[in-house]
């Protein structure tokens, strides 16, 4: 396989498409952002940016020819909506002949995740659309593939996610059982990374899922890490304690088994916490540890649970752009 240099990134406004694009940019590919004509994202300036019908193969594989390998980083919406976006970019890819690599959407926890059956139709589309990638892939010969499995996005979801228990705005924090279930997360600069860790070792990462992590924490040390970051220097005490609350996961579940029978969409969220927290169940574990992940080849830092937090904080302040 010859060096990958230009790279097109789809969904590259979103949260994971963002630290992916400025990962990209700063190990010196070739970008080439494709985007919708409804859309009204801005871009870093100095990036190519072309504005393509999503659903006109012909118009993609214009866009694509040239290009030595594809990104998809779309939002669920885009990504597994009814007008097959996905399957007509892998199409597109074929046709184009020179991209050598496509990373389809994956960002999630991968095809080997253990999770609650109401996410089962959810994981078929899916992997209808990882098989289809597949298939063509298989058929042609021309591109390989890979899926990257990051997990939890932690420090994005810390801040944007209250029900993962913290409420930074007012250092508030559930602790669902006894917050001692582990779980694994890629921070965003990890995930863009692990974009860049992918094309600078094709034939390591060919045709398959990659196992990325930054860190391996449940609640109770992230508890503790927030407590550390935001304490009162001044007083030279703990003079911000954080308020804690206690729930269970049996709350969630009920909650999200609820909403889901009533067609309130927030169900995905609550059982998504639920999976995660569950005691003893690890299933929101995607390796036992750094070493045994992908990590180390793609370039992923492992980060203390400081450093974690410390983003999470700062992201407070920071806008969230996309919708993932």
């Amino acid at each position: 396989m010859t060096p990958i240099k230009n790279v097109a990134v789809f969904g590259a406004s979103g949260n994971f498409g963002v630290p992916i694009t400025a990962a990209l940019q700063q190990a010196g590919f070739t970008i080439t952002i494709i985007t919708r004509a409804e859309s009204t994202s801005t871009f870093p300036p100095g990036l190519r940016v072309l504005t393509v019908d999503y659903t006109s193969l012909e118009a993609l594989t214009t866009a694509l020819t040239g290009q030595d390998a594809v990104v998809m980083a779309l939002s669920p919406a885009a990504a597994f909506g009814s007008t097959n976006v996905q399957n007509t970019i892998i199409d597109a890819v074929e046709a184009a002949g020179t991209v050598q690599r496509v990373i389809v959407n994956d960002f999630g926890w991968g095809p080997d995740i253990r999770s609650l059956p109401e996410f089962d139709a959810v994981r078929q589309v899916r992997k209808v659309h990882w098989d289809y990638a597949k298939m063509r892939s298989e058929g042609s010969g021309r591109f390989t593939w890979t899926g990257i499995s990051c997990g939890n996005p932690i420090d994005w979801a810390l801040q944007k996610f209250p029900i993962l228990g913290f409420t930074l705005a007012t250092s508030t924090v559930t602790i669902y059982d006894h917050g001692t279930e582990y779980f694994t997360g890629t921070t965003l600069e990890g995930i863009g990374q692990s974009v860049v860790g992918v094309l600078h070792h094709p034939d390591e990462t060919a045709n398959r899922f990659v196992k990325t992590l930054s860190i391996k924490t449940n609640q109770t040390e992230l508890l503790q890490a927030f407590e550390s970051a935001t304490k009162t220097h001044e007083s030279g005490q703990d003079g911000n304690r954080w308020t804690v609350e206690h729930s269970t996961v049996q709350t969630l579940l009920e909650r999200g088994r609820l909403m889901l029978s009533k067609g309130n969409g927030q169900w995905r969220v609550n059982l998504l916490v639920a999976q995660m927290f569950e005691e003893g169940q690890a299933r929101c574990v995607l390796a036992p540890s750094w070493e045994q992940s992908d990590s180390s080849l793609l370039g992923v830092r492992s980060e203390p649970v400081e450093e974690v937090v410390a983003k999470a904080l700062g992201l407070q302040n920071a806008p969230l752009m996309g919708v993932i």
